[in-house]
């Protein structure tokens, strides 16, 4: 549809005229998007009449579509100059016009290495978000008024809508991925210090402050099973690929009998992953070379229990699967064993134990081992920021409890601060080192694509 889609790209910020860009490294020649917010329809330009104003391979980009991507960005919040001023309006739009050339090259790129989508992958996101958005409107008549007034005809049209934005997003994404891994953005490029001091210059009055900050190294402790509930655990699972081998349907027992809370209710789909961003033995299961539909013979054990593992797509350097996580029950005398272990990782780490030692025998696999520069603010969970009072750099904390959502029971954390600053201002020497890659990356990434516009047909005729 050629009609504004303000209504649903506010609620659920999915995009489809958002800028290639927005997926790649932050720009810091530019504030981040603000967050969404009810803006004034911008002032008329008068009666336009619908043509080309771009054309990539064969796909022509219509006015009606540019003028329906500017409006979206102002109805999420974002500066656009006033149409009537034309000596910036006008800038304005070609810039928003190559951003969308931009897009759709990278999914006629996508194409080239024939990378798809598929309905099944995106369809529970989607779903997930138009539940949220009934969740804004007091009553389905309202919200089935509100889809009228924005030119849905139906709800389907709006879940079509989403779906085909979210295709978008993932072809661009699956094709820079491609591109990476072909080393298209590879190429070195020079960027000067008074480049960087020019950016910082730009963006420091938009940066705001600098939070206080804190550094550290951390060992968590799990509950781990006893011997007669691992077995259990590995019982079932083994059942479990029985009935899967005698056709049982994948999804439908995920979702009944998986653990993992962020893959059960998708039917156990995971997102793509890449060589060693895995625990080890499932990263060996899913790059064994299967070919998609395969399901692994043997559970797969992990430190988070027994994994039953779907090959779902392989793609160059990625593979997607999806798995029914069986976890071993544990009780309470299991978390007091774990309290007591996090008690002497305290004591072995004071005496002088090496930290690579401690999290060999210790240290729980779904957790990050070390925290680099975070913020002490409310978007750190709570039991950090209880244990951190009153602990300085160089110092242990005493070990604290934290939720496992897969099994309901806590682990417990012991963490050595190793650095730990102030707020204030920031000041180059802060930003420096991170304004020099951001600036390199957004060079390699524009050199990557002036080239592929070279290599396709692209026209401009506005």
């Amino acid at each position: 549809m050629k009609h504004t889609r303000a209504f649903v790209q506010t609620v659920l910020c999915i995009c489809a005229a958002a800028p290639l860009a927005a997926q790649q490294p932050g720009s810091v020649t530019a504030p981040a998007a603000p967050k969404a917010t009810v803006t004034q329809p911008m002032p008329p330009i008068g009666l336009m009449i619908d043509r080309i104003v771009a054309v990539v391979g064969q796909k022509p980009i219509l006015l009606s579509e540019l003028m329906d991507a500017i409006f979206t960005f102002k109805s999420a919040g974002r500066e656009v100059p006033d149409p009537r001023d034309t000596t910036t309006f006008n800038p304005y739009m070609r810039d928003r016009l190559s951003d969308m050339i931009d897009q759709e090259v990278m999914i006629a790129v996508a194409k080239q290495y024939k990378s798809e989508v598929d309905d099944k992958e995106i369809a529970p996101d989607v779903d997930k978000h138009l539940k949220e958005l009934h969740g804004k409107f007091k009553s389905d008549a309202e919200f089935r008024t509100q889809l009228k007034a924005e030119g849905f005809g139906t709800e389907t049209d709006l879940r079509n809508s989403l779906l085909e934005s979210r295709r978008r997003d993932l072809l661009q994404q699956m094709a820079v991925d491609s591109l990476r891994a072909h080393g298209r953005l590879a190429a070195p490029v020079n960027v000067t210090e008074v480049q960087v001091n020019a950016a910082f210059d730009k963006a420091k009055d938009k940066i705001g402050r600098r939070p206080a900050t804190i550094a550290f190294k951390q060992i968590v402790v799990a509950p781990k099973p006893n011997p007669a509930e691992r077995a259990a655990a590995k019982v079932k699972a083994d059942s479990i690929l029985a009935v899967l081998e005698k056709g049982g349907d994948f999804e439908t027992i995920a979702k009944k009998e998986s653990g993992d809370p962020g893959s059960k209710d998708a039917g156990g789909a995971l997102p793509f992953a890449r060589r060693g961003t895995m625990v080890e033995a499932f990263d060996r299961a899913i790059f064994s070379g299967a070919p998609p539909g395969t399901i692994i013979p043997v559970p797969i054990e992990t430190p988070f229990g027994f994994h039953i593992i779907r090959i779902d797509r392989v793609l160059p350097a990625q593979v997607k699967a999806s798995h029914i996580l069986i976890i071993p029950k544990t009780d309470s005398a299991d978390v007091a064993r774990a309290r007591l272990t996090a008690d002497s990782v305290i004591i072995k780490w004071r005496s002088g134990t090496p930290y690579d030692t401690l999290v060999k025998y210790y240290h729980d696999a779904d957790e990050t081992r070390i925290q680099s520069e975070i913020a002490i603010d409310s978007t750190m969970p709570q039991e950090y920021r209880d244990a951190l009072v009153g602990v300085k750099k160089g110092q242990l904390t005493q070990p604290f409890a934290i939720p496992n959502p897969r099994t309901g029971q806590p682990k417990f954390a012991v963490l050595l601060i190793t650095e730990r600053n102030d707020g204030g201002d920031y000041t180059m020497a802060d930003l420096r080192d991170k304004i020099r890659q951001q600036l390199v990356e957004e060079a390699q990434f524009r050199r990557m694509m002036d080239q592929l516009r070279r290599e396709q047909f692209v026209k401009i005729t506005m």
